[in-house]
């Protein structure tokens, strides 16, 4: 009976754009950082440049990176928590924000629950959660849609949908779209949505270009606004 108490999981939050880590992150992640080298990360380029403004000291070569992203297969996620089993700990990343939420890390956390092993989330970034607070919309029950169809009429089939519930239920809801589509975006919210739903527009949050406004479809229509390769979450409630 192999009797090696495993490791854990950490669950290490990232930036959600060019910026100071330490302005937006606590010492926790720095000192989590500092205690391992092994790392499941989207994109391993990315997460060598996170690591070392956070821990410039670190070697570089002493770094063990698996790539978690759309083209590994799912036969090599049990492979990433292998060293957990065997008494390591393990740092989970997303490219930005905090990992499993929106992010194909949530594998690698089920498989861990599977396996008896820790799962330690840490604190960070969250641009849902962040977009919420700081809407003015509905804290106490909001859903996170994801992407929203590309086709034009699913798409417009969908805003229904969602301004429906949204109003049924009382109930803001989220969604985003690929950076360089967001002003068209933008723009189909404006076209399909009543002129009294709310919508708000939430973009490169905690950087310094960050702009966040909540106004009615109709109001929206008044001002120009330019989100282009921004990352960006839309949310509608119609109240």
């Amino acid at each position: 009976m192999n009797s090696t108490p495993k490791g854990k999981l950490f669950l290490i939050p990232t930036t959600l754009g060019e910026c100071n880590p330490m302005d937006v992150l606590p010492q926790t992640v720095q000192r989590a950082i500092e205690l391992m080298d092994t790392f499941v990360v989207e994109n391993e380029k990315d997460a060598r440049k996170f690591i070392k403004s956070i821990c410039p000291e670190k070697i570089q070569a002493n770094l063990k990176l698996s790539a978690l992203n759309k083209r590994t297969e799912k036969s090599e996620h049990f492979a990433m928590i292998q060293p957990c089993l065997e008494g390591q700990n393990i740092g989970l990343m997303s490219d930005a924000g905090c990992p499993g939420v929106a992010d194909p890390g949530a594998a690698i956390v089920k498989i861990a629950h599977e396996n008896g092993i820790q799962v330690v989330p840490l604190v960070g970034p969250s641009s849902i959660l962040l977009a919420v607070m700081a809407s003015g919309m509905n804290g106490q029950s909001f859903a996170f849609n994801g992407y929203l169809p590309i086709d034009k009429d699913e798409k417009k089939a969908m805003l229904k949908s969602l301004e429906k519930l949204s109003a049924d239920k009382n109930q803001s809801q989220l969604f985003i779209e690929t950076p360089y589509r967001n002003n068209k975006m933008l723009e189909d919210l404006l076209t399909i949505l009543q002129p009294s739903t709310h919508i708000c527009v939430a973009a490169d949050i905690t950087l310094p270009t960050e702009y966040i406004k909540t106004m009615r479809v109709s109001e929206w229509k008044k001002i120009k606004v330019d989100l282009h390769n921004r990352p960006c979450i839309f949310i509608l409630h119609k109240m």
